[in-house]
């Protein structure tokens, strides 16, 4: 079977088990880091905060996996106005991070100064492979997935993401990505990269 064909979509049941992917693959960028430095506290915090974006993907954008489910791609479709927030979404972050609310609040400011306005997109929330599966041609497996259903639409929709590091910049512009304005720098911490892909490839 390739590698195409073992892509899905994630149901409502796979929450628990995307997010506790997800926290895997994510634990050591340092991004994750910067907004919990405590590896253990990481560990404890990151699966119940990326529930959040797992359940806001299946309900009003597309969720992907792996028939393994050790993968997700996570996508938002925003508007030229911008994206409606997740109902009750401050509350519901400051229940799964608690007493590091105030760091992903600033996370969340940042991330959003550099978001593309004006334009409709579809968002890549996420992208994360665990790691025990990773270099095995699933990342691009994910993307080939909705960049072929946004290529497709009528005028074709564009994507943006921000990447973690230089590493992941680098891998996103062989898949027709650009840099979207200045990095995203996070206070004393590291750069992040937000990536435009405008047109189809």
């Amino acid at each position: 079977m390739s590698t195409r064909a073992q892509i899905v979509m994630a149901q409502p049941e796979d929450m628990e088990a995307l997010s506790e992917v997800i926290a895997l693959s994510f634990h050591a960028l340092a991004p994750s880091v910067w907004l919990i430095p405590d590896t253990d506290e990481r560990s404890r915090i990151f699966p119940g905060y990326f529930r959040l974006y797992v359940q806001d993907a299946i309900e009003r954008g597309r969720a992907y996996t792996t028939t393994d489910r050790t993968a997700a791609a996570l996508w938002i479709p925003v508007g030229e106005a911008g994206g409606p927030a997740q109902s009750d979404y401050d509350t519901r972050l400051a229940a799964a991070t608690g007493p590091w609310i105030d760091r992903f609040r600033l996370f969340d400011a940042l991330l959003e100064k550099h978001h593309p306005t004006g334009l409709r997109h579809h968002h890549l929330a996420i992208l994360a492979v665990d790691p025990d599966h990773q270099r095995r041609g699933i990342g691009a497996a994910l993307l080939a997935a909705h960049h072929g259903h946004l290529d497709e639409s009528d005028p074709p929709t564009p994507a943006y993401l921000e990447a973690s590091d230089a590493t992941t910049r680098k891998l996103y512009l062989r898949y027709g990505y650009t840099d979207h304005g200045d990095p995203i720098q996070l206070p004393a911490g590291p750069q992040m990269f937000p990536m435009l892909r405008r047109l189809v490839q």
